[in-house]
């Protein structure tokens, strides 16, 4: 670090921002097309809309702008499933866990399993069978409204809090290659997702989540053969993180305050991704776009699938950082400001020299978030509406009441997102963040949806009950959890990383040892060091043990009088065996085709109009102190 002729760190991170006039001609032509399709499909359903005023079916504009019509085709949803779900926090922020902490994590590829297996035989077939468009209106039909405007809030808390992640996280990206300031980058972004959401539906987000898909994979696999090839391939990667302790095996450690255990992952972790899955109003409300049961599983089977492998893309990459900076951290020099950064610093130096391939892959982030930020906002503008508004006016809206009260929340919840991406700043890496802060409203959500699907004799009272209590422990543990974090109370170990082969000037932080690790003091255990993956569980599993629990005290509900329907498939076998009605099924002959597919189809409708009748008599007898 003596030699004057070397680069000064500063020198050597303008030298990687290298985002040409190609790279921004690509990453606006990347956001201008998903602008466009929004501006396409809303254009095209207002002009239907427009035509078939005089005929169409009251409430079908509502239909096909929030379920595109239930007729969309299962590749472009399982598609839009992962954009959603992956967004870019995962993208950078499972590198970033990798190159830190090790792949210990990687095993999250069990808690996705289980919450594959979750849904398919508890969520989706209720939420199908019961043909609603908002997840939420199930707490009602269970419960009743004072449950649903919890799960709403709950919900609106959980995405107010999820919001500024995904917003600060391409503005990382795009401040490590670019330069700009990461506020204005927000900023920016939210403009763009306030028009887009105003004039998008499912549709419109579907095919946009298609195109994002494509472009953020086909950067991750230029980033793994490319990087993978710099270093030397496979066999240097795996040396070189085999020496520094990061490839290692399930950790099976029964310390609940350990952060990463296989047992963490996958019943923590199992949980969490649950909740993100199965009772999110913005993952369901794609299961719902399509025709079929049969279809939903399908769609579930590819999402399922496609997660892991683009997960581990992400974990593989953690793992090209640590290969490729082996020998000089970029977090110890400076080089990277942030330390969800890494995966830019490894981008630009792998294809920053050739021009669009940045543009290409920062725009994929942008994408990802910008699909995930659109859908939240439109999906907390419906919840104000249906649910905070619509119940304590009066007399009906207008349209133009309705356009201004809908807009107004887009612009308002717009705002207060990059109002928190400052205290999202400050509070650390975003996998970890985005796993800490949701659970609080997440867990005992999914707690009540867990009641009521699984436990048919837990009434509105007592699930009422649960939740406040679920809410308050999460609310306790998690508050006091970031408050030790913030304090530096809750140290997290990390890898060893090396500066001695740093080619470049640069300045040691304060108190940095290059030989040891300095020791840490012991620290008396309280309920807040409990790992951040067990936050869900804790959650739910308070709001289910004190619901359950009340209800089997008080008893005021009869599993007899409640709708099947409105239970898991499995429940309904124990609870109600002969439920049901079933049509009685005699022998014919029929002397054509014709006249059998007639018949068959006359038996379905009948069915059909039992089970109905069945439902609508248990709704309108309820029994006392319970809704029916």
């Amino acid at each position: 670090m003596s030699s004057s002729a070397k680069l000064t760190v500063v020198e050597v991170r303008e030298s990687l921002q290298r985002f040409g006039l190609a790279d921004y001609i690509v990453f606006v032509a990347s956001l201008l097309i998903c602008v466009v399709i929004g501006v396409y499909f809303g254009w095209k359903d207002w002009s239907v809309q427009r035509k078939r005023k005089q005929n169409v079916r009251r409430g079908s504009a509502a239909l096909n702008y929030l379920v595109g019509g239930r007729k969309m085709k299962i590749f472009p949803v399982a598609m839009s499933l992962i954009a959603s779900f992956i967004s870019g926090i995962a993208v950078m922020g499972a590198s970033t866990e990798t190159y830190l902490h090790g792949t210990q994590f990687c095993y999250v590829f069990t808690a996705i399993i289980l919450m594959a297996v979750s849904m398919n035989f508890i969520f989706l077939p209720v939420y199908q069978g019961l043909e609603i468009t908002s997840a939420y209106a199930y707490l009602q039909l269970r419960f009743d409204r004072r449950i649903r405007l919890l799960g709403s809030g709950l919900f609106t808390l959980a995405t107010l809090l999820h919001l500024p992640i995904v917003i600060y996280v391409p503005a990382l990206a795009f401040n490590q290659v670019s330069g700009v300031n990461v506020h204005i980058v927000s900023t920016s972004v939210c403009m763009v997702c306030i028009f887009y959401t105003l004039v998008g539906g499912i549709k419109a987000v579907v095919w946009t989540d298609v195109i994002q898909m494509f472009i953020m994979i086909g950067a991750l696999i230029l980033i793994v053969i490319k990087g993978t090839a710099d270093i030397g391939g496979l066999g240097v990667l795996i040396e070189r993180n085999m020496a520094s302790g990061r490839i290692e095996a399930p950790n099976f450690n029964f310390d609940p305050t350990e952060r990463h255990t296989i047992w963490a992952i996958f019943i923590g972790g199992g949980s969490f991704w649950m909740g993100k899955n199965a009772i999110h109003q913005m993952m369901i409300q794609r299961y719902l776009a399509l025709p079929t049961f049969r279809d939903a599983q399908k769609a579930l089977l590819c999402f399922t699938v496609g997660i892991i492998l683009l997960l581990m893309t992400c974990f593989y990459n953690g793992l090209l950082i640590y290969a490729t900076f082996h020998d000089c951290d970029p977090l110890t020099t400076g080089l990277a400001k942030a330390k969800d950064q890494l995966i830019p610093v490894l981008l630009m130096k792998v294809l920053g020299n050739y021009p669009g391939l940045a543009g290409l892959f920062i725009s994929g982030i942008f994408s990802a978030s910008l699909s995930s930020l659109s859908t939240g906002l439109n999906s907390l503008s419906a919840i104000v509406l249906e649910d905070f508004v619509k119940p304590f006016v009066r007399k009906p809206l207008s349209e133009r009441s309705t356009r201004y009260i809908m807009r107004g929340t887009v612009l308002g919840f717009g705002i207060v997102a990059v109002a928190l991406v400052l205290v999202v700043e400050k509070l650390g890496t975003v996998l970890q963040l985005s796993m800490s802060l949701v659970p609080i409203s997440l867990g005992p959500l999914l707690g009540l949806f867990l009641l009521g699907m699984l436990l048919p004799w837990v009434d509105a009272s007592s699930a009422f009950g649960g939740a406040l209590c679920g809410l308050l422990t999460m609310s306790y543990i998690v508050i006091r959890a970031q408050i030790a974090v913030a304090a530096r109370e809750m140290p997290i170990p990390a890898k060893p990383v090396s500066v001695e082969g740093c080619e470049y000037e640069f300045e040691l932080p304060p108190g940095y040892n290059t030989s040891t690790a300095l020791p840490t003091p012991p620290v008396e255990k309280s309920i807040h060091h409990v790992s951040y993956l067990y936050y869900t569980f804790i959650g739910a599993a308070t709001t289910v043990l004190i619901g359950s629990i009340s209800a089997a005290i008080l008893r005021r509900q009869q599993p007899s009088k409640l709708d099947p329907l409105l239970v898991a498939p499995f429940v309904r076998k124990i609870y109600f065996p002969q439920s049901i009605p079933r049509t009685v099924v005699t022998t014919h002959t029929f002397d054509n085709k014709e006249d059998t597919a007639l018949y068959l189809t006359c038996l379905l409708i009948n069915e059909y109009a039992a089970r109905r009748n069945y439902v609508a008599l248990t709704h309108a007898q309820p029994p006392t102190g319970t809704r029916g």
